[in-house]
C-alpha cells in the first residue's frame, strides 16, 4: 500500500549558507528516521564538523536553526539533546491501488485555499504531456491544501477549457477537482505519475509557510479519459515533514527470477496517491 501521510509540525526553517543548510537537513533527517532518538545527545560541534566536512561555524548555524525549530535543546555545559518529535495531529492516506476514489477522500478529509484561477494557452510542457494542440487553452488553478489549518501541499492543475467550462471558480474552491471532473461527465481510465524533489521558490515557500529553498517532494501526474485524452495535468509540491509516500511490496516470481512487485487490490486495479 502506498500511503500519503500529513501530520502537524512546526514551521520549517533553513539557516543561511548552502553548507549550513545541508548540515541542517542531514541532521533533521537523521532525527526523523531515528538515527538520533529523543533524549540522546548529538556529537559535539567539532565532531559534527569532522563528520560533515565543514567548519564549526557552519555547524553552529545549523544547530541554531534546529533549536529554533524545536528539534533540539542546547544546554551550556551538557551538550545538545534531541527533543521528542511532535505527534501527528491528523493523517491523510491514499493507496496506490485506489488512486481515484482516494483522491476524493483526501479532498473531503482536508481543506483547500484557492490562490489563483485563470484561462489561457497551455504551457508547452503541459500541452506535450496531455497531447494537446499548440493552440489549446486550459484552465489553470493553484490551490494550497491544509490539514488542521496547516498547509502541506501546493497544487497547480491544468484542465482543458472544454472540460473546465462545466464548473466554476467557486466550485473549485469548495469541491475536489476529481469530483468536478466526474460531474462534467469525464470517465477516467488511467494516470501516469512521476515523483522527484525540488526546492521551494519564494511564492511556494510563502504559501506552504516554509523558508525559501526548503526541499519539497515534487509530484507530476497526467490523467486520461477513456478516449486517451488528457483531462488533467497536476503539478504538486509537498512538505516532506508533513507528507510522505509509502509502498508495500511482495516478493513474487519463480525461483531464480523472483522480484519485488507492488501489492495491488484486485477489486480496484492499479493507480497512485496524491
Amino acid at each position: 500500500m502506498t500511503t500519503a501521510t500529513a501530520n502537524k509540525s512546526t514551521k520549517a526553517g533553513l539557516p543561511e549558507g548552502g553548507k549550513a543548510r545541508r548540515v541542517y537537513l542531514l541532521l533533521r533527517d537523521e532525527m526523523s528516521n531515528g538515527s538520533y532518538v529523543p533524549g540522546s545527545a548529538l556529537p559535539g560541534e567539532q565532531k559534527l564538523a569532522e563528520i560533515y566536512g565543514v567548519s564549526r561555524v557552519t555547524v553552529r548555524r545549523a544547530l541554531e536553526v534546529l533549536e529554533s525549530d524545536g528539534f533540539i535543546q542546547r544546554r551550556a555545559g551538557s551538550g545538545t539533546v534531541v527533543r521528542p518529535m511532535a505527534q501527528p495531529a491528523g493523517q491523510v492516506a491514499a493507496d496506490i491501488a485506489t488512486l481515484m476514489p482516494q483522491l476524493v477522500e483526501m479532498g473531503q478529509a482536508t481543506t483547500a485555499r484557492l490562490l489563483s484561477f485563470s484561462y489561457g494557452p497551455a504551457p508547452a510542457v503541459v500541452a506535450q504531456a496531455m497531447v494537446l494542440a499548440p493552440s489549446a487553452r486550459v484552465q489553470t488553478a493553484t490551490r494550497v491544501r491544509l490539514i488542521d489549518g496547516q498547509p502541506f501541499s501546493h497544487l497547480t492543475t491544468y484542465v482543458p477549457e472544454d472540460v473546465a467550462a462545466n464548473y466554476t471558480e467557486a466550485d473549485l474552491a469548495t469541491t475536489p477537482l476529481f469530483r468536478l471532473l466526474e460531474r462534467s461527465g469525464v470517465k477516467v481510465t488511467d494516470a501516469r505519475q512521476t515523483v522527484s524533489a525540488t526546492l521551494a521558490a519564494p511564492d511556494v515557500a510563502e504559501a506552504l509557510e516554509v523558508a525559501v529553498g526548503t526541499a519539497l517532494l515534487s509530484l507530476r501526474r497526467v490523467v486520461r479519459d477513456v478516449n486517451g485524452k488528457g483531462v488533467e495535468y497536476l503539478s504538486a509540491l509537498y512538505r516532506p515533514d508533513l507528507f510522505r509516500l509509502e509502498m508495500t511490496l511482495d516478493r513474487v516470481g519463480a525461483e531464480g527470477r523472483r522480484h519485488w512487485a507492488p501489492v495491488i487490490d484486485p477489486a480496484t486495479g492499479a493507480g497512485g496517491a496524491q
